[in-house]
C-alpha cells in the first residue's frame, strides 16, 4: 500500500468555534504548548501522526495485545525510542504520534507496515467574535458573564425550549465531551471525573481533566445542566475528555488520543460532542469513523468560518452515527458565522447561548460550539435520533435546513 505524508496549509485546522468552555487520568497523550500565543494550523516542527497498516495489525482479529507488539516493532525497526512518543493508539486505529528525525521518518516511509503519516499541527479555539480574526458578532451578542443562573430560579435558555425542551435523564447513556474539560464540581452538572481523560503529559493540564478554560463546562452544561439551569438532557452523566488547555490550545494527535479513549470506554449509545475542528485531517477522520462504528454517536459542529462544512475536520465526516451541526438565532435565522453545505445535517440553536461556565458561574456565548451540543442532548434523550421542528432561513448556499428536536 502506497505511504503518503500528508502536507497540510498553514491556514488550515483552525477549530470551528467562536468562543470556538476524574481526577484520575490515564493514558496522557500530548505536551502542553508552550507559546504564549498558540497559532492555529502550524505544523509542529518534527511531530507526526503515523498510522499502521490494518490489515498488517490485525486489530479486529488478534486483539490489543498483538496489535501493541505490532506498533512496538515498527517503532524499534525504525529506530524510536518511548521517550520520543506523544500518544499511542489502540482502539480507533493502531497508529502513534511522535517526535522524529529525518532518519526516523524516512525509514517509516519506507515501511510497509505504515498506512500513512501526517503532520501534527496546533489547534485552538477560534477567537472571539468582534475581533480582528473572529469575524462578526450576531445582535445582541455579548459573550460575557450572566448572572441569571445560580439564583433561586431555574432558567431554561431558549435554546433548550426550541429543540423540545428540558428532559430529566435517567437512562444508561453517557455524555462524552471532548474539548477543554469540564469544571468537575460544578453545582449544575453532573460529571463523573473517575473517568476523566487529558491528552496532555506536562504542565497543569496534565493533572486532571478539570476545565481551565471555560468552554468545555459551556458545552456540558447544553447537553444536562439541572438544578439552576437545564440542559437538555438534564442529569445526565459527563465525561470529560480534555483535549485542549487553558488557552483552547491542543493538536490534531492529542484531539485523536481523546476519540481513541472515548471508543475504548464507552459503551454502544453513547454520545460524544466535538465543538471543534479545522482544516482537513485524514487521520482525525478515520479516528472518528472508527469510533462511530463501534457505536459512538457524536454531534459536531459545523464550524463558524462562513463556508464549506466539507473543509473541516471532524465536520467533513459524513458517515453513520455522526452529525455536522450548524447554528441558527433565536429567530430561526442562519448564522453568519456558521459552515454549512454537506454532510450538514441539521441545524440548532447557536446564537447567544447560556449555559454554565467554570468558576461555578454562567455565561452567554455563540457558536456552532454551542449548536451542536443541544443535538448531543437530543441524541441523548431519544438514543439515537434527530427529529426537526422547522427550519432555518435560507443558508449562503441556498438550503434551509431543519432545525433539531427531541420531540
Amino acid at each position: 500500500m502506497n505511504k503518503l505524508v500528508c502536507k497540510l496549509g498553514f491556514a488550515a485546522l483552525i477549530i470551528a468555534m467562536i468562543s470556538i468552555s476524574c481526577d484520575t487520568v490515564t493514558q496522557p497523550a500530548m505536551e502542553e504548548q508552550v507559546q504564549t500565543e498558540p497559532v492555529a494550523g502550524e505544523v509542529i516542527d518534527g511531530q507526526y501522526i503515523v498510522v499502521l497498516n490494518p490489515d498488517e495489525a490485525e486489530l479486529d482479529s488478534r486483539g490489543k495485545a498483538y496489535a501493541e507488539n505490532f506498533r512496538l516493532a515498527v517503532m524499534n525497526e525504525a529506530g524510536i525510542s518511548d521517550d520520543l512518543i506523544m500518544s499511542s493508539y489502540s482502539t480507533v486505529f493502531v497508529g502513534f504520534s511522535a517526535k522524529l528525525d529525518e532518519s526516523q521518518l524516512n525509514r517509516l516511509k519506507l515501511d510497509p507496515r505504515v498506512d500513512y503519516i501526517e503532520e501534527d499541527k496546533i489547534v485552538t479555539l477560534a477567537p472571539p467574535c468582534g475581533t480582528p480574526n473572529g469575524g462578526p458578532c450576531e445582535p445582541d451578542d455579548g459573550g460575557g458573564d450572566s448572572g441569571d443562573g445560580g439564583g433561586s430560579t431555574v432558567i431554561t435558555p431558549w435554546g433548550i425550549d426550541r429543540v423540545g425542551g428540558s428532559v430529566t435523564y435517567t437512562g444508561s447513556a453517557v455524555s462524552w465531551v471532548i474539548d477543554t474539560g469540564i469544571q468537575l464540581d460544578h453545582p449544575d452538572l453532573n460529571v463523573d471525573g473517575s473517568r476523566g481523560f487529558t491528552a496532555f503529559n506536562s504542565g497543569p493540564d496534565s493533572k486532571s481533566a478539570d476545565d481551565r478554560n471555560g468552554h468545555g463546562t459551556h458545552v456540558a452544561g447544553t447537553i444536562g445542566a439541572q438544578n439552576s439551569i437545564l440542559g437538555v438532557a438534564s442529569g445526565v452523566v459527563q465525561v470529560p475528555v480534555k483535549v485542549l488547555d487553558r488557552r483552547g490550545s491542543g493538536s490534531v494527535s492529542g484531539v485523536i488520543a481523546g476519540v481513541d479513549y472515548v471508543a475504548a470506554n464507552a459503551n454502544p449509545g453513547d454520545v460524544a460532542n466535538m465543538s471543534l475542528g479545522g482544516g482537513t485531517s485524514q487521520s482525525l477522520d478515520d479516528a472518528v469513523i472508527a469510533a462511530a462504528d463501534a457505536g459512538v454517536l457524536f454531534s459536531i459542529a459545523a464550524g463558524n468560518s462562513g463556508t464549506w462544512a466539507s473543509g473541516s475536520s471532524p465536520a467533513r465526516v459524513d458517515h453513520p452515527n455522526t452529525w455536522t451541526i450548524a447554528a441558527t438565532d433565536v429567530n430561526d435565522t442562519f448564522a453568519s458565522f456558521s459552515n454549512y453545505g454537506p454532510p450538514t445535517s441539521f441545524a440548532a440553536p447557536g446564537v447567544n447561548v447560556e449555559s454554565t461556565w467554570t468558576g461555578s458561574s454562567y455565561r452567554t456565548i455563540s457558536g456552532t460550539s454551542m449548536a451542536a451540543p443541544h443535538v448531543a442532548g437530543i441524541l441523548i434523550v431519544t438514543g439515537g435520533t434527530v427529529n426537526s421542528n422547522g427550519t432555518s432561513s435560507t443558508a449562503p448556499n441556498g438550503v434551509s435546513y431543519p432545525i433539531a428536536s427531541h420531540q
